[in-house]
C-alpha cells in the first residue's frame, strides 16, 4: 500500500543535509516546500531536482532570525502544500568564534546571530507550525542537532550551546505536543560530506576528522535524511523525545 502525500517543510533545505532531507521526502512520495533564506537560485534547482514532477514542491523564504519572516514562511508552506504535517528545524548557521580570538563586540554579535538563527528561529518556526500540525490531525517535528551539543565547540562555543538548547527545546515540545498526537524528534549528525564542510574536510585536518569515526569517514548527507525520514514516520510516534546520534561512533554519549 502506497503512503499518503504529506506536506512537509524542510528549513535549510537548498544545500547540503536540508537538500538530502527534501530528496528523502519527496521520494517517499511527499509534497516538500524547500526553505531557503538568501539562496533563491539553489532552491529553485533544489525543488526542480526532486521525485514526482508536478507533485507540488515550492520554495518558501524566511530570514530565520525574523520572527514574522518565519511565521509568514510557516503559513505560506502550509498554504502551498495544501497541508503540512512535517516540520524539519535544519536551518543554522556556525560563525567562528573562538574565545581567546575575537572582540568582545564579534564575541557579542556571533551569539546573538547563532541563538536568533539555531535556536530561536527554530523555536518560532515550530510554535508557527503547531496550528497547522494539530489541523492535519498530527504530525512530526524533527530537528537537526549536532554532536557539538553533547561534546562542545571550542571555536563556535555559541554553536554548540544552541544545539543544546534545541536538544532541550524538542525534549520539551515532545511532552507538551504528545496529546496532540504530534511526534518531536532530533538528530545529533558529527560531520557530513557537505560543501559547508569541504573546507575542513579537504584540508591539511581532514584525514585527523575522518579518524574520528571507527569507518574512517564522516557520515553522508542521504545518511542523516534516513534518520530525520523515521523520526517523521508515524512508526516512531512513540518513540518522541529522541536523540538520535549519526556520527558513526566518532562521540559516544552515556
Amino acid at each position: 500500500m502506497t503512503a499518503p502525500s504529506r506536506g512537509v517543510l524542510v528549513t535549510g533545505g537548498s544545500r547540503g543535509i536540508g537538500a538530502a532531507i527534501c530528496r528523502a521526502f519527496a521520494d517517499r512520495g511527499d509534497r516538500v516546500a524547500v526553505h531557503y533564506g538568501s539562496s533563491a537560485g539553489l532552491a529553485a534547482q533544489t525543488v526542480a531536482s526532486l521525485a514526482g514532477a508536478g507533485a507540488g514542491h515550492v520554495a518558501v523564504q524566511a530570514d530565520m532570525a525574523d520572527a514574522d519572516g518565519v511565521r509568514r514562511m510557516v503559513d505560506s508552506a502550509a498554504e502551498q502544500l495544501g497541508r503540512l504535517d512535517v516540520l524539519v528545524n535544519n536551518a543554522g548557521v556556525f560563525v567562528a568564534q573562538p574565545p581567546l580570538e575575537v572582540t568582545y563586540e564579534e564575541w557579542q554579535d556571533s551569539w546573538g546571530q547563532t541563538l536568533a538563527t539555531n535556536l530561536v528561529g527554530a523555536a518560532n518556526a515550530s510554535y508557527c507550525a503547531i496550528p497547522h500540525l494539530r489541523a492535519a490531525g498530527g504530525g512530526a517535528i524533527v530537528n537537526v542537532s549536532s554532536r557539538g551539543a553533547f561534546r562542545g565547540e571550542p571555536r563556535n562555543p555559541a554553536y554548540g550551546a544552541s544545539k543544546a538548547g534545541m536538544n532541550a527545546l524538542g525534549q520539551s515540545l515532545a511532552i507538551a505536543l504528545a496529546p496532540e498526537g504530534i511526534s518531536v524528534g532530533t538528530v545529533a549528525p558529527g560531520f557530513v560530506q557537505t560543501e559547508m564542510a569541504r573546507e575542513v574536510l579537504d584540508g591539511p585536518g581532514g584525514d585527523a576528522v575522518r579518524a574520528q569515526s571507527p569507518f574512517g569517514r564522516v557520515a553522508r548527507p542521504e545518511e542523516v535524511a534516513a534518520a530525520v525520514l523515521w523520526l517523521a514516520s508515524p512508526e516512531a510516534l512513540f518513540s518522541t523525545g529522541t536523540i538520535i546520534d549519526v556520527n558513526g561512533a566518532s562521540y559516544l554519549r552515556s
